[in-house]
């Protein structure tokens, strides 16, 4: 287990501090910092919105929270030195008259402190927010201001937040997050390739036939009907998690580990993804969206009874994508991506898979290649499989089987997880695990073009049952290549 660093004494004003994301996230993820000895004493937690409550009754509520999350390893006693950290000011931040000065007054007085402003709210408060900090005097320059995804709705709404914000705080200030980064295999992946000289010379089109990368749901909508169903899977969970999980599995080497080194490798490879225009959309995209099924033994909704309103949504719940990497390493490699709510279950891949060896000389089928599968999640870890002998007589069979790194048995100990992990790096100032600006904008730039393709195409998603593993032209799309999705548990 590495061990932990303490980071200096920090403020961190969590705006839409009483939401869903504060209460599961946010102030359990503080709270464990804190229990590791992260987290100095002299620190301030101030949450704020529009809900009047007293300080005391945050504390309650962010006591539950982070009781929740702890499970049997809630600790009261740790708690009650914890909770004097917190505190509670009453602010709408679209309010020119909100009280600014009651906030000011509970930060430190020391302008060497850093201070963070969490903006865990609707993106389209980013700015209004950023400019009050602005006029209150609290965009100093040991300030910083963390931004959730999505940034923006399309590449307009995405430079428009972007110039909002940026008038404020400099761009080393604003770290735009996406929890996926944070997570220990997703960076483990580049300890993987650029430790270890036994992956590294093969990661290229001369020894690998595809990339596919799944993020799968088993779960619907869960009260986000009225933001989902202006989004999609596309806007939701491509723009963002996917394609980062592209670029840090496509990227070249960086230089070194500073942060503009890294995202300067990702941006290259966003620029070098193949738009998809036109008819393209139809032979390149899978558009699904889930009907009524069943869940185990329980028979579900479909994605058009969950919704509020009694109109026919268009909106997809499922997305799969054959890209392609256009530069020297991956010409020719195709970047399955794929994602869906409703899926059998819960599960985040990268499956990195190798050409088949150039002469069967066992005899070995379809499945007899090698894969290095990197699980983000549930279960995070690292498997690659290879060929060996079947034991027994009567002849000689191959089997393929994984040489398991499982996170959970080669770490017994509990370790970070990826907001307490992300929450650290904004401490320290760290941006490499965060997005630059010209990332984002790139990245709606090659989404926009493709929601373009699909409009001017009018084709309705294709059903598929609540579930089981998506529409059938996923599997078509796949099957045309003489390739099939990864479904490994």
């Amino acid at each position: 287990m590495a061990k932990f660093i303490p980071v200096d004494p920090f403020d961190i004003v969590i705006f839409g501090g009483t939401g869903d994301l504060s209460r599961r996230k946010l102030l359990p993820a503080l709270y464990h910092r804190w229990l590791d000895g992260q987290i100095p004493e002299t620190s301030r937690i101030v949450g704020t919105a529009r809900s009047e409550m007293t300080t005391k009754e945050y504390r309650e509520m962010a006591r539950e929270a982070c009781e929740t999350a702890s499970g049997k390893s809630w600790d009261a006693k740790a708690w009650k030195v914890f909770e004097k950290l917190v505190e509670y000011v009453a602010i709408d931040a679209t309010n020119p008259d909100a009280d600014w000065p009651t906030l000011k007054s509970k930060l430190s007085s020391n302008s060497d402190h850093p201070c963070v402003f969490y903006l865990a709210t609707s993106p389209r408060l980013y700015v209004d927010i950023s400019e009050a900090l602005g006029r209150a005097g609290l965009a100093t320059p040991n300030a910083r201001v963390v931004l959730e995804k999505p940034i923006g709705t399309d590449l307009d709404s995405a430079r428009e937040i972007n110039d909002g914000v940026g008038a404020v705080f400099a761009e080393r200030q604003v770290f735009r997050i996406d929890h996926y980064l944070g997570k220990e295999t997703v960076q483990n992946l580049m300890v993987l390739r650029f430790a270890n000289m036994l992956f590294e010379p093969l990661w290229s089109r001369n020894y690998i036939d595809h990339v596919q990368i799944t993020v799968a749901e088993d779960l619907g909508l869960e009260g986000r009907a009225d933001y989902y169903d202006k989004s999609g899977a596309l806007r939701d969970m491509v723009q963002n998690h996917m394609l980062q999980l592209l670029c840090l599995t496509a990227m070249e080497p960086p230089n070194h580990l500073d942060d503009d080194d890294v995202r300067t490798e990702k941006i290259k490879v966003l620029n070098a993804l193949t738009p998809i225009t036109g008819d393209e959309a139809k032979r390149l995209t899978v558009r699904g969206q889930y009907k009524a099924g069943v869940r185990g033994d329980e028979p579900v909704k479909g994605y058009v009874d969950e919704l509020s309103s009694d109109t026919q949504s268009t909106t997809e719940t499922f997305v799969a994508i054959k890209a392609a990497v256009d530069n020297w390493r991956w010409a020719g490699v195709p970047f399955y991506l794929r994602t869906g709510k409703r899926l059998p279950y819960r599960h985040s891949d990268i499956v990195i898979q190798f050409k088949p060896t150039p002469h069967p000389l066992f005899g070995e089928g379809n499945d007899a290649v090698n894969r290095l599968v990197i699980r983000l999640q549930p279960d995070e870890g690292v498997r690659l499989y290879v060929q060996i002998k079947e034991p027994g007589p009567g002849g000689l069979r191959v089997k393929s089987l994984p040489l398991n790194l499982s996170y959970a048995e080669s770490f017994t100990v509990r370790y970070p997880d990826a907001y307490e992990r992300l929450l650290m790096d904004v401490v320290r100032g760290n941006l490499s695990l965060f997005m630059r600006r010209d990332e984002v904008e790139a990245a709606w730039t090659w989404v926009d073009g493709l929601i373009e393709a699909w409009d001017r195409g009018g084709t309705a998603p294709e059903l598929y049952a609540a579930g089981s593993n998506g529409p059938l032209a996923a599997a078509m799309m796949m099957d045309r290549d003489g390739r099939a999705w990864f479904e490994g548990k």
